[in-house]
């Protein structure tokens, strides 16, 4: 997506984060063990992007685990990329191939499937943040097939037994966008559902909402199995840090993406 969702010159792209860095205030007062962001084109989710990624800043995180939704290719599991590096136009980000082993050891649910990374712009999306203010991490990039409660849970299970067990320093981070394409108003209806539940740490709650009502995001079964997963390491506390949608961009408010920014701790 680097040249069209977001810019391919480095100097161009580091100013485009740094202005929507500089406008999206967080105050928090204790590093992340979580974050959600959304994934849409940078001028669009990018100021909202930019709240989460501000409250990743007080991490002391080595590790970033990927979780986003699979747009292109449908299949059961969650696909991990487990060695190599992801190119962006800041640098490359190398695959922390220890964890993603450990994470492919911890449930039959995690599988290896290329393809389903090829055209997918969830996990892209949130690299230039992450080059940007944390160059150094490594990352364990994993894609989510269909969202079930099964798939969802056994990854959040997955994820808490191996990173509790790697004494690694990791920051999870979920992919999604809310709604998609209704009008302004609907569209805030659909995802203050969400946020409400993702305000109170409720995988479960999150999960029944989203199989009674699959428009609620995108990627929600990533957002449930990072719920999960935290709250498993010992998460207790949740703040949504943004809400706005792709209509304060545009000015359309008739068909619109809805985009959080939500931080665990």
């Amino acid at each position: 997506m680097a040249g069209t969702w977001y810019p391919d010159n480095p100097a161009r792209l580091i100013g485009e984060l740094d202005a929507h860095l500089a406008h999206a205030d967080v105050e928090l007062n204790m590093a992340p063990r979580a974050i959600i962001a959304p994934h849409a084109g940078l001028m669009y989710s990018g100021p909202v992007a930019a709240y989460a990624y501000n409250a990743a800043r007080l991490s002391q995180a080595t590790v970033i685990v990927l979780v986003g939704p699979s747009h292109f290719i449908p299949f059961r599991g969650v696909s991990i990329w487990s060695n190599g590096e992801w190119e962006t136009p800041l640098g490359a980000l190398a695959v922390d191939e220890e964890l993603a082993a450990a994470i492919r050891a911890a449930s039959d649910t995690v599988v290896e499937m290329d393809a389903a990374h090829g055209r997918e712009h969830s996990l892209e999306m949130q690299l230039p943040f992450l080059a940007h203010l944390l160059p150094r991490v490594t990352i364990v990039p994993m894609v989510m097939g269909h969202q079930t409660a099964a798939t969802a849970f056994a990854l959040g299970t997955a994820l808490a037994q191996a990173i509790d067990a790697s004494g690694k320093n990791v920051l999870l981070v979920a992919s999604s966008d809310l709604s998609h394409y209704e009008d302004a108003q609907v569209a805030a209806r659909l995802d203050g559902v969400v946020l409400d539940r993702i305000a109170a740490l409720d995988s479960q709650g999150l999960m029944r909402d989203l199989e009674h009502e699959p428009r609620h995001a995108c990627g929600g079964g990533p957002m449930v199995s990072v719920l999960d997963a935290a709250t498993r390491l010992g998460a207790s506390s949740a703040r949504v840090l943004r809400y706005a949608d792709s209509g304060d961009v545009s000015g359309d408010k008739s068909s619109v993406v809805g985009y959080m920014a939500a931080a665990i701790w």
